[in-house]
């Protein structure tokens, strides 16, 4: 029988990882004793192993997506090596996840990420949680030529400066913001007034510009739109002043805890609207858990679904088989989109790496910037600026514990609600 090496503690962390500092090399299945999969350590050579760094999120106040990003990172590695590893001109790879925990805070992040490229020699770098972080560990990659893949920053100003050593899996904000004002336009279209409350930080603020930008070219009168300070722990005055501006449509963007927080106070404050958006909380299972029937009709945007049925190739040729295989190490807890563009970014390396045709920095990012792929997380490929622009993105909704998809129609599972007061 196998035995996972997925164990996850009580405290959202893998055994070992926390509280200190980790670096876990290489899961190699192939190394497997019994059945059970095994640390390979330093036992592969540098030429056998191809070594992506990670700087993680492990601790700190984004340790809830940093334990996303290295679940998926331990299982598509575990993977590829029980499929023989990754091959590059006719000779075999096994894969190696460098991790390092960067606590939350970003110049350590670019502190880590130089030294998993100058001392562990990391072919390539997967850039840690958020735009903000994401822009610090791309700028040490393009120092010393090595490739980033941001699988969590969406945000257009992370890629303004053209760093040709820096690829992002996830579409632009203002694809998505554009897309949820049609949507709610073509099937209510009395909307008139629209809210915004935004975190003042890279993605979420930049999704609340693009929402006003995006409301303003609908027609709709931005009647409220402010930014709230990180770690701002009483909305009272904003959603007051919102309360008075009786929108058709409150959206506020942040990250989950925020928008749990928020969500409790619109509540405690009789703050209402029809429609009530928020960005990404409902995209996450602990936004349900965490308000219970106050998550109910809050609508969401997201990069990705599971319920989307797309095909591949590699390890996970379908979206459904990347999906039974989460589950078997989540305790049946279903995927989000962190762990999807996560795991598509690393399942793109498997394009990516036999037409690079090399380990070389420039050969990778050369065959990145050449990619035009389908994967089990939809399709990939590059524009100039790095951003994926292949993507067509879901709108969520929260319905009876359970996040329905409204948008595409292909991929639907419910109709979108009007919030109950």
């Amino acid at each position: 029988m196998k035995t996972s090496i997925f164990n996850k503690r009580q405290d959202g962390h893998a055994a070992g990882d926390h509280p200190k500092t980790v670096r876990t090399l290489g899961y190699m299945a192939g190394l497997a004793i019994a059945g059970a999969a095994m640390l390979a350590g330093p036992l592969a050579s540098a030429q056998e192993t191809i070594r992506i760094g990670a700087p993680l999120a492990l601790t700190g106040g984004l340790a809830d997506e940093g334990y996303k990003q290295q679940q998926v990172y331990r299982l598509w590695a575990e993977k590829v090596n029980a499929n023989g590893g990754i091959e590059i001109n006719g000779q075999a790879h096994q894969v190696e996840i460098l991790e390092y925990d960067y606590q939350s805070d970003g110049p350590r992040a670019g502190q880590l990420a130089e030294r998993l490229i100058t001392r562990d020699r990391a072919h390539l770098i997967m850039a840690p949680f958020g735009s903000g972080h994401t822009v610090i560990t791309g700028t040490v990659g393009e120092r010393y030529r090595v490739p980033t893949i941001a699988c969590v920053a969406s945000s257009e100003s992370v890629f303004a400066n053209q760093n040709p050593y820096l690829f992002g899996t996830l579409s632009p904000n203002a694809n998505m913001t554009v897309t949820m004002t049609d949507f709610l336009m073509e099937r209510h279209p009395e909307l008139s007034r629209v809210a915004v409350l935004g975190r003042d930080d890279v993605f979420p603020k930049s999704m609340a510009e693009a929402t006003v930008a995006a409301a303003e070219a609908a027609g709709l009168e931005v009647v409220y739109n402010e930014l709230y300070s990180v770690g701002t722990l009483d909305h009272s005055s904003s959603l007051t002043s919102i309360r008075r501006a009786e929108p058709d449509w409150i959206y506020i963007t942040g990250y989950t805890q925020d928008l749990i927080l928020a969500r409790r106070q619109m509540s405690d404050l009789n703050v209402h609207a029809p429609i009530v958006t928020m960005v990404t909380g409902p995209a996450y299972e602990e936004f349900i858990e965490g308000l219970g029937s106050l998550a109910e009709d809050v609508s969401s945007s997201s990069w990705w679904h599971h319920s989307a049925t797309y095909e591949g190739t590699g390890v996970w040729p379908t979206t459904d088989s990347f999906y039974q295989d989460f589950l078997e190490i989540s305790n049946g807890a279903d995927p989000d989109y962190v762990h999807g563009s996560c795991a598509g970014a690393l399942a793109m390396l498997e394009d990516v790496l036999p037409r690079a045709g090399s380990l070389d920095g420039s050969a990778i990012r050369d065959a990145l910037a050449e990619t035009d792929i389908e994967t089990f997380y939809g399709s990939i490929r590059f524009g100039e600026n790095g951003m994926n622009e292949a993507r067509e993105l879901p709108i969520i909704q929260v319905q009876d514990e359970r996040i329905v998809v409204l948008y595409p129609e292909s991929i639907a599972t419910g109709e979108l609600r009007i919030l109950s007061r």
